[in-house]
């Protein structure tokens, strides 16, 4: 029997106390639009929870769409902007005039790690190598960038320990280096921790895996490789939507999921492989995505929707490891190390066999598999069956497209910032004193806990510079005409200016990130961001939003392309991370910003060590 949720009849209080005793994140409106507008009757149980994660902030951009319109996301060296799970750049091209690609995604995993480091930071990390992943590229690097609290609180300390040994645990088994990142201790952060994280992968233009389903897809099976599915990360979108609340605590450590790093570097052994036979007969047949936010619910229905298509999913074939889960739970879980693949029958025995015999996945991780759980539909509907019923029943294009919020903002009162420093009276000891400050002093141990040198890709490691580089193409595998090109990135922010000025924050996170990519003899090719601050339904928190959101676009406008001097900056990736407050306040303004440049020749960078010898004359730098 169908749990239908019916608020005909109710008043708004009966209505919202009906939403909080099912722990359903919508609002009163929301709840009324969804049965009065979208649907047109009362929404099944599983429906409500489908929509209000695919109607979250943290998948449907409801209050920050119209404001990240602004940004500038194509150059003539982006091959995708920020449409799909990453972006894609042009980085080199061989004799044959063949592009190779950079793909880059920016993700943050604040509230998880906030509640529990290890595994919050861990999964972080596993699902934005994931996003790369799922475009058809191998994965070659990460940053992250960390904001902390009060560096003599035993909880900062609690959290930074965990967050780092969660960062290290999970990126060192996948065997991909860590080669930079930044790190900041400001109280501003004590009850609400930033872990932002930058996933670099490299493909060649015409292998790329799109994230949606191809041409003439009707009846194309949708297959679900991985880890079975848990209750762990259910409502973990709808949780990053929230203000972290003392109270409910444990209730939202449900919401955190629990990583598996070996089971994922399996997984991308196997992918890899599967992508070099697609590169000669799947390319142009498939879809690939990874299962993040919203799950199986989020990953089909956008595949589907992407290409205008609908579809439909047999939850009594989802692989799972628990008894007796509800079905909301099963579709919209957010389980780890979890991929969706959208294939046409002729193909699926290939995908099958590949993950479930060649990589042996059910012996390799106890009730793992690939698996067909539904397929694509024509009619552009989204249809959810269980124990043979039909429990969802909403237009694909509904689901997706969530809702839309213009937020009123009340301009805050700017920080007026007029130091009034004494003379020192010993310079020595302030200079020591300033060296020694947490946000001065070395960060070796933390990028120590990382490898930095794993695949041997790595020319400048994390503490060498200001900016990580390495050089992807070093081996037999690609055109000698490109192994000598050399990949800079790095990630910036100052927390100082978002409480002075949240414009000029975003500002000089741009110019910061793109002076660091300069400072190593490498030329900017695109820009990333992933944008944090405080609950938007606070007019003087949106504010604080559209003022650093407005610094950042215009820095990159500003700042053009070498190669295209008409051209800005672009920004190829990046997410919205709201709700970063507590009843205790706001964290400061944090568009955190990462920058990707490119060399001709990796081994003409610059580092910031004196050097034995003086430069010799010669004018070309090798960017």
């Amino acid at each position: 029997m169908q749990e239908i949720v019916n608020f005909s009849n109710l008043s708004r209080v009966e209505i919202k106390h009906r939403l909080d005793k099912l722990n359903i994140r919508l609002t009163v409106d929301e709840a009324i639009k969804i049965q009065e507008n979208i649907l047109n009757r009362p929404p099944t149980l599983t429906e409500l929870v489908l929509l209000s994660i695919e109607g979250s902030e943290h998948c449907s951009y409801k209050s920050s769409r119209i404001h990240l319109k602004q940004f500038i996301t194509n150059s003539p060296d982006v091959i995708l902007g920020a449409k799909e799970d990453a972006g894609v750049v042009a980085i080199a091209k061989d004799n044959s005039g063949r592009r190779y690609c950079v793909v880059v995604s920016h993700e943050s995993h604040n509230h998880p790690s906030q509640l529990v480091p290890y595994e919050g930071a861990a999964t972080g990390v596993g699902g934005n190598v994931r996003d790369v992943a799922c475009m058809g590229a191998e994965v070659v690097a990460l940053l992250d960038g960390l904001r902390f609290g009060d560096i003599n609180s035993s909880k900062t300390q609690w959290i930074h320990e965990g967050v780092v040994s969660g960062i290290g645990g999970y990126g060192n088994p996948l065997g991909i280096p860590n080669i930079g990142g930044d790190l900041y201790y400001d109280a501003g952060y004590n009850d609400n921790c930033l872990v932002t994280i930058v996933t670099i992968g490299i493909v060649r233009e015409d292998q790329i895996i799109h994230s949606f389903a191809p041409k003439k897809a009707n009846n194309f099976d949708l297959i679900l490789v991985g880890k079975p599915t848990d209750n762990s990360g259910f409502g973990g979108a709808s949780f990053a939507s929230l203000e972290l609340e003392d109270t409910k605590k444990i209730q939202n450590k449900g919401a955190v999921q629990e990583p598996n790093a070996f089971l994922e570097r399996h997984l991308l052994k196997a992918s890899y492989s599967l992508f070099k036979i697609s590169k000669k007969k799947l390319i142009n047949k498939v879809g690939f995505k990874d299962l993040g936010a919203g799950g199986l619910a989020c990953a089909s229905v956008e595949l589907a929707d992407a290409a205008d298509y609908g579809a439909e999913i047999w939850l009594d074939e989802v692989h799972t490891s628990m008894p007796n889960l509800h079905p909301s739970v099963i579709l919209c879980s957010e389980t780890q190390e979890r991929f969706l693949w959208v294939a046409p029958p002729t193909i699926t025995p290939i995908i099958l066999d590949h993950y479930n015999k060649t990589f042996d996945l059910p012996e390799i991780s106890n009730l793992a598999q690939a698996k067909v759980v539904g397929k694509i539909r024509d009619d552009k509907q989204y249809i959810v069956y269980h124990n043979q019923k039909k429990i969802v029943d909403i237009p694909a294009n509904q689901v997706t497209k969530g809702f839309i919020y213009n937020r009123p903002i009340k301009v805050q009162k700017q920080n007026i910032y007029n130091p009034d420093f004494p003379e020192p009276n010993d310079y020595h000891q302030t200079f020591l004193q300033i060296l020694a400050h947490e946000n001065i002093a070395s960060r070796e141990a933390v990028f120590e806990t990382y490898d930095k040198q794993v695949q041997g890709r790595t020319f400048i490691e994390a503490g060498q510079a200001d900016a990580g580089l390495i050089c992807p193409f070093n081996s037999d595998d690609f055109p000698k005409e490109i192994q000598q090109v050399g990949l800079a990135i790095t990630t910036d922010h100052n927390p100082g200016y978002g409480k002075i000025n949240p414009y000029w924050s975003g500002v000089n996170a741009v110019a910061e990130a793109i002076r660091n990519v300069v400072a190593i003899g490498a030329i900017p090719i695109a820009i990333t961001d992933c944008l944090c601050f405080g609950n938007p339904e606070k007019p003087e928190q949106m504010w604080e939003f559209v003022e650093a959101t407005k610094g950042v676009s215009e820095a990159c406008k500003n700042i053009h392309l070498k190669e295209y001097p008409t051209n800005p900056i672009p920004i190829v990736a990046g997410n919205v991370s709201f709700y970063n407050e507590t009843i205790k306040g706001s964290i400061p303004a944090s568009p955190i910003v990462s920058c990707i440049g490119k060399l001709k020749n990796y081994h003409k960078a610059i580092t910031k060590d004196f050097k034995k010898n003086k430069f010799e004359n010669n004018n070309d730098w090798g960017a």
